[in-house]
């Protein structure tokens, strides 16, 4: 196994980078706000460091203004829409060989291009339900490592509060370890 240089871009909670790590890797995590968890983490601006020399990206472009979950609001937010998509165009456009991009179901299969991939939490050991799409570049499927019986919709009845987007955006542990397993 090749040891890789490993970015995961917009993760403040640490979890993928950690599976990386745990695989022998060298990953570092990259957020406006600080890591969740100590280690390898770089708190600023993923722009200024998607050049640098990476062999693998996951990243996670904030979903506020492009999720369809709320499409309620896309009338009043076009400026900030226009935005979001400019980022993610730039992270799939990194001179970077291997490319994820994650978020939910979103306008980014409409203004950019389809998702390879929609995966749930159920088909990686948790039973819940919280669709997420992923766009891969240089990357195969991943394929479900425990598909589990349950489907709640525990993200969906996530009560309003101060951290719910927050919360809402973390990624599950089982997810997390599929792509250190099959793309380590």
């Amino acid at each position: 196994m090749k040891k890789m240089n490993v970015l995961i871009a917009c993760e403040f909670s640490g979890k993928i980078r950690e599976a990386f790590v745990q695989k022998g890797h060298n990953a570092w995590s990259c957020d406006l706000i600080p890591s969740e968890i100590s280690g390898q983490h770089i708190q600023g601006d993923v722009l200024d460091i998607i050049n640098n020399d990476w062999d693998l990206m996951i990243a996670h472009p904030p979903c506020t203004f492009l999720a369809v979950s709320g499409a309620r609001w896309f009338e009043y937010r076009q400026k900030q829409q226009k935005e979001a998509l400019r980022f993610v165009k730039q992270l799939l456009q990194a001179h970077i060989r291997k490319i994820c991009i994650e978020n939910p179901v979103s306008i980014i299969s409409t203004k950019i291009r389809k998702p390879d991939q929609i995966i749930q939490p159920w088909m990686f050991g948790h039973g819940e339900t919280k669709a997420t799409c992923l766009w891969l570049k240089n990357l195969p499927l991943l394929t479900p490592t425990n598909i589990v019986k349950g489907r709640e919709h525990k993200i969906h009845k996530m009560p309003p509060s101060r951290n719910r987007g927050k919360l809402r955006s973390i990624t599950y542990q089982g997810i997390a370890d599929a792509m250190a397993e099959q793309w380590g």
